[in-house]
């Protein structure tokens, strides 16, 4: 009766396994990591220079940003393969896809544009002129606002989703490289890497409600640089990728008072959770690896060898 027992929990085990896409942007591939094993299962080679990726609604399609292809890929879950390119301008980096599913916002780095794309349609639906070196990409959660961050002009654009125009900017620290909005919507946060801050924005008001600050012993100030943002859907924490400081903060998302720093590997870039965010996943550029945080602890559990520079995530909830 025990061995049924332990058989049933193995395969229950088995069954409940994420899993989780990797963009490496030095090899031109996706890394397909099985959460269960915590390992490599496949590599699948893709365009060229893959940053940002992320899923269709339903979770069959991937979005890849192939930068040095200037479009965004389309590959099937299934069968791993390109479907098809959608029109993207030029150096895609960061997309969001609207609540609707239709709609994919996309940042062009070098265009200093965002490119809405119908999904569906496959088709350029508007180019909405942004400031310098366009990055971060946000929708809202009910799908009224779209926001772009640009790293020289150092705003958040706001963007209305019905008419494409720009209805507010706001000024943040330098180079913004992320933003998240909460569940609820009511506030954004945002990453400044050069200026070394998490800026959080009131979402009715548009203006900065708190700046969040990183000191970690032994660390060159210079060195602490905020690019990717996490937010628990409780409310309970933030998590920020500091990027060559090696390290991700813990931040209590209602106090904005940082809880603690957790090492990980080197540059550590952008972050996804598994699907009931009890792990943390962050992408290591320089030591080509995947940290796996356990939320609960609040501990680094162990890393997962993947491509060179990984970039961007993307968690396929097990069924």
């Amino acid at each position: 009766m025990k061995k049924l027992i332990l058989s049933t929990v193995l395969i229950t085990s088995c069954l409940l396994a994420d899993t989780i896409y990797v963009s490496n942007e030095k090899d031109n591939t996706i890394s397909v990591i099985d959460s269960n094993k915590n390992k490599v299962i496949d590599t699948i080679e893709v365009g060229q220079r893959p940053r940002g990726i992320l899923l269709n609604k339903d979770n069959t399609k991937l979005y890849i940003c192939a930068s040095d292809d200037d479009t965004v890929q389309v590959m099937d879950i299934k069968t791993k393969k390109i479907l098809y390119n959608l029109p993207s301008g030029e150096d895609p980096e960061q997309f969001a896809l609207h609540p609707n599913g239709k709609e994919l916002y996309i940042s062009n780095e070098d265009d200093a544009i965002v490119t809405v794309v119908d999904t569906v349609n496959k088709t350029v639906v508007a180019q909405i002129e942004v400031g310098v070196e366009p990055e971060g990409m946000a929708v809202s959660p009910d799908g009224t606002v779209a926001i772009n961050t640009t790293e020289t002009s150092n705003f958040l654009h706001w963007i209305d989703t019905k008419t494409k125009k720009i209805i507010h900017n706001t000024l943040v620290d330098q180079r913004p490289r992320h933003i998240e909005f909460t569940k609820s919507g009511d506030k954004v946060w945002a990453s400044s890497e050069i200026g070394g801050t998490v800026m959080v924005v009131d979402s009715k008001t548009k203006k900065s409600i708190a700046k969040i600050n990183f000191k970690i012993p032994g660390i060159f100030k210079d060195l602490i640089q905020p690019v990717g943002i996490k937010l628990t859907s409780d409310g309970k924490y933030a998590f920020v990728a500091l990027g060559p400081a090696n390290h991700v903060a813990v931040i209590d998302a209602k106090t904005f008072k940082v809880i603690k720093y957790l090492l990980v590997g080197k540059r550590v870039w952008q972050l996804e959770f598994a699907h009931n965010e009890k792990k943390l996943y962050t992408t290591n550029g320089v030591s080509g690896d995947v940290s796996i945080i356990d939320v609960d602890s609040l501990k680094v559990e162990k890393s997962i060898q993947v491509g060179r520079y990984p970039w961007g995530l993307a968690v396929i909830p097990s069924k």
